[in-house]
């Protein structure tokens, strides 16, 4: 039976009866880490019972992990179907409403990059029905040095989102966003937080050939308006798109796109920035993680790479888990953020640094 460690209750072991290790997390910020074989272990969870996944497994040929397990197949499709016998039992025990996400890097081998990070997730769509929702690029900012002279230095790896259900899956937008500059007023005139006064659409409007007199007024008012919004708080910033001034955004074929047509229409439309701010785009900078066991452990990854993945798809009450626990940074963010978690891991000594560094967290 495997070890049990629950960071929430004193002590450093407790015994839970197996298949009941999840009804040990009643409250929020509660973690509970076991050692053992990952696939195994995710067939004693309750179905549907886990609200987000955050994991990394081993990489391929990378290098010999503490205790073994996954990542040192001798064959890359050895290694696609590995992990994909720990993802179908994972799938089984994620919620309707749940995420999961997946961070991994690629492997040369005879200078051949192998393309590791797609042929998962590829498997992942056509074997496991999973659904793709984004394609994160982690761009680590710094990196190792790279003698090789044939090649560019790799600085990248991919973090994927899976769902699935894509109408059920539970994301708050909101609780990622980064707040907006606030508006402000300069010689009586409102301005945007990027400048934005309306002086310069008004001057393409008064002087454009192309918009009827009729338009002119139309889009004169609409822009009086969208300057009170911006005083007001009610949309952060916008951007003006006129007719004949500024290209149309995506398409300009108005069977395709509702916005050339509404420009072909009025003459003008409006790009408008939300009141809270701007969501996160896929390509995120963070640098890698220098402390946290890397003496035991060579991979742990940042802190930070979990932050938004828990605070979009995970609810404040929710289950996170990580079946590759390492030395414990998803179950780390998870429990300051306030959510229960629950990791695996097959070493029973990054099980022993994923504690020592959950029972420092306040």
């Amino acid at each position: 039976m495997p070890e049990t460690f629950n960071s929430a209750l004193p002590g450093e072991q407790q015994s839970i009866r197996r298949g009941a290790w999840v009804d040990a997390l009643p409250e929020p910020g509660s973690v509970v880490v076991r050692v053992g074989d990952s696939a195994s272990l995710l067939r004693d969870l309750a179905p549907e019972s886990v609200d987000c996944v955050i994991t990394s497994p081993p990489y391929w040929g990378h290098r010999d992990y503490s205790a073994g397990g996954i990542g040192q197949e001798p064959t890359v499709q050895g290694y696609v179907e590995a992990l994909l016998s720990v993802f179908e039992p994972l799938q089984k025990a994620l919620k309707p409403t749940g995420s999961f996400w997946l961070n991994l890097g690629d492997t040369y081998r005879s200078k051949r990059l192998q393309g590791i990070p797609w042929r998962v997730a590829i498997a992942m769509v056509d074997e496991q029905d999973w659904i793709l929702r984004n394609d994160v690029i982690w761009n680590k900012v710094k990196g190792s040095p790279d003698n090789a002279k044939d090649k560019l230095r790799n600085l990248h790896e991919h973090i994927f989102h899976f769902v699935k259900d894509p109408k059920k899956a539970y994301y708050d937008v909101d609780a990622i966003r980064r707040p907006p500059r606030a508006a402000t007023e300069r010689n009586g005139k409102v301005q945007s937080a990027t400048g934005v006064s309306g002086t310069r659409y008004r001057r393409q409007i008064e002087l454009s050939t192309v918009l009827s007199e009729t338009e002119k007024v139309a889009a004169m008012s609409a822009l009086d308006e969208m300057m009170q919004s911006v005083k007001a708080g009610e949309i952060s910033d916008f951007r003006m798109v006129i007719r004949g001034v500024h290209r149309v955004t995506h398409s300009d074929s108005v069977r395709l796109s509702g916005r050339a047509k509404e420009l072909a229409d009025r003459g003008f439309y409006f790009l408008k920035y939300h009141p809270k701010g701007a969501k996160p785009s896929d390509i995120w900078e963070i640098i890698p993680e220098d402390t946290h066991g890397r003496e035991a452990h060579y991979a742990a990854y940042p802190e930070a790479l979990c932050e938004i993945p828990i605070q979009a798809t995970c609810p404040p009450d929710g289950l996170v888990l990580d079946p590759f626990l390492g030395t414990g940074t998803t179950l780390v963010v998870a429990k300051r953020l306030g959510r229960r978690a629950l990791g695996i891991d097959i070493s029973k000594e990054y099980a022993a640094i994923a504690e020592a560094r959950i029972k420092e967290v306040a």
